[in-house]
């Protein structure tokens, strides 16, 4: 296949590359010095699934330069994609499909408005993985995971084919019965946990035992819950309690990537994490006054990073 990875950073670096690994014709939309080591290197993954390297690799900052694909995989920051959307009218051909392999639940709605729904569809995933460099994607010791569905949940032979062959790449990918649900029950996860690290300034396992901290996840958890059953995607009834687990289970080390982008001053995914809980629960007509709390403490530093990237 055909695929074009928009973003080559710890996500669509990973993935990429092992999809290009495994003989499928791989481009990235990438810029900066990333795209210019991309050019100049290749790329090189390291870590805990092996050491490998991809060389030359096809990449450019102008998606008219790919030329159309079978499938469209974007893994760039929540709050890139707005302006990124419509510039990827480019990439589309009559059978391409478009997945979306962002933090949060509105990406999918935002590529539709720019692209129509046809094209369009929902995906998340769960790695942890980082730009060592640019041209250097280093991953933990998480197993990588995608997920993804069409937006109304019917029979997809597109996918499927995508999930084969993420699959024949050594990828974990699957095809939920319903991927409203997996996208809301991944953001009960990343929304609270990330916010709590951030606003704490510590390790999930320095909060995780404390009952201030992690009384604040839970209920943050809960209130996600219940906008996601106001909006349609009715999670397990045990939901919390297996974040909660999940929780307990992580390194004790681990923080997010909100909070690495918060405490190096960088733009975060608040907005897209805490700030949609409240956002689309005000819509709903649901309070969420723990996420409200959270999105409202690290607003300021949301803000000033902001105004220091310009």
């Amino acid at each position: 296949m055909r695929i074009a990875v928009i973003g080559a950073g710890g996500v669509g670096g990973y993935f990429g590359a092992r999809l290009a690994l495994a003989g499928h014709d791989v481009a990235f939309l990438a810029r900066g010095e990333n795209l210019r080591a991309l050019r100049e290197r290749g790329l090189s993954l390291t870590g805990a699934s092996g050491e490998a390297r991809i060389a030359p690799v096809r990449a450019s900052a102008d998606p008219r330069e790919l030329g159309p694909a079978d499938v469209v995989l974007v893994a760039v920051k929540s709050w890139q994609l707005a302006e990124l959307a419509p510039r990827l009218s480019a990439l589309l051909g009559p059978a391409t499909v478009v997945v979306p392999l962002l933090n949060g639940v509105e990406a999918p709605a935002l590529l539709a408005a720019s692209l129509g729904a046809e094209p369009v569809a929902a995906g998340l995933c769960g790695i942890v993985a980082y730009l060592a460099e640019p041209g250097h994607v280093h991953h933990e010791g998480v197993e990588p995971f995608v997920r993804f569905g069409e937006l109304d949940d019917r029979p997809s032979p597109r996918l499927e084919r995508l999930r084969e062959a993420f699959v024949a790449a050594g990828v974990r990918a699957e095809i939920p019965p319903d991927i409203q649900v997996a996208l809301w029950t991944k953001l009960l996860f990343i929304a609270p946990v990330s916010s709590v690290g951030a606003l704490t300034r510590a390790s999930v396992g320095e909060w995780r035992g404390l009952a201030g901290a992690r009384g604040l996840a839970e209920r943050a958890m809960r209130e996600v819950a219940a906008v996601a059953a106001a909006r349609g995607a009715a999670l397990a009834a045990d939901a919390v309690e297996r974040t909660l687990a999940f929780l307990d289970g992580m390194a004790p080390g681990a923080t997010s990537s909100l909070q690495r982008d918060l405490e190096a001053g960088r733009r975060s995914e608040l907005d897209a994490q805490a700030g949609a809980v409240v956002r689309l629960g005000a819509e709903a007509g649901v309070e969420t006054p723990a996420c409200r709390l959270l999105h409202d403490c690290l607003l300021p530093r949301e803000l000033r990073a902001r105004a220091a990237a310009g």
